[in-house]
């Protein structure tokens, strides 16, 4: 076992604290892996408690810090409980990693009001309901933070189908924006990364390796890709960045119109 722990010198993220929603598997997974491999001490949070456990032994095999925190980051009152959790577990707030999201691949000739609801709940209002509830927490704490939030091309480009997930990640674009100027006079720095099909799509927990993908770098896209982006957001490295976006899409977004 790698006993290497929080606080070593020359780890990017000791002595912080980093809440990753969606973080049971795929990109999320890969996000807290990173982080807790520079010193952060974790909060998996997933619906999965099974899948945010094994997450968190993997942390704790690799000689990291972490603790697994089941919640429906959609609901206020959970999303505020949770807080609670984390900041009495660890001592308080650094880094929110907003992830999770869920997809409706459909037209609007077929898409129901429940599932449009839905889709807006966990991927969009989520968001704004973690972030709140993180930047209170930082602020009382008295440290400057740092929110990610995962976005996607989708966000940018409409596309034939998936009506409610493009228009929650089209949302969360500009939520990233303004957010950042409100928390600015905080000392909270606020981004985003936006992948495009980066290991299995929303959802699903199969890596299809033969999925199309048209861009610059003729390769699908990884997760440790996206979490190397997350890392620099996050970390000092990019103190002098806030209020914007991080293509990690292999380049397609400069070669689409549309999907």
């Amino acid at each position: 076992m790698n006993n290497v722990r929080m606080g070593e010198v020359g780890m990017k993220l000791a002595h912080k604290v980093a809440i990753v929603t969606g973080a049971g598997r795929n990109i999320g997974e890969e996000v807290a892996v990173l982080l807790a491999s520079e010193g952060a001490q974790i909060a998996v949070v997933d619906l999965n408690e099974a899948s945010a456990e094994a997450v968190v032994s993997r942390i704790a095999q690799a000689g990291g810090v972490a603790r697994s925190y089941v919640c429906d980051v959609s609901d206020e009152a959970a999303v505020n409980a949770l807080m609670d959790s984390v900041v009495g577990d660890f001592g308080g707030l650094d880094i929110l990693i907003n992830n999770v999201a869920i997809s409706d691949n459909k037209s609007v000739l077929d898409l129901e009001k429940a599932e449009w609801d839905k889709v807006m709940a966990v991927t969009l209002t989520a968001p704004f309901l973690t972030s709140k509830a993180a930047a209170k927490a930082m602020i009382a704490g008295e440290r400057s933070g740092r929110i990610v939030n995962v976005t996607s091309t989708s966000g940018y480009f409409g596309r034939a189908r998936a009506l409610a997930y493009t228009t929650a990640k089209g949302g969360l674009v500009n939520f990233t924006r303004s957010l950042a100027i409100q928390l600015a006079p905080h000392n909270i720095r606020v981004n985003s990364v936006v992948p495009n099909k980066i290991g299995s799509p929303v959802g699903k927990d199969a890596f299809n390796p033969d999925r199309k993908v048209v861009n610059l770098r003729n390769r699908p896209g990884e997760p440790i890709d996206l979490a190397r982006a997350v890392l620099f957001l996050v970390s000092d490295d990019s103190d002098f960045i806030a209020g914007t976006e991080i293509f990690v899409d292999g380049g397609c977004s400069v070669m689409m119109a549309g999907e």
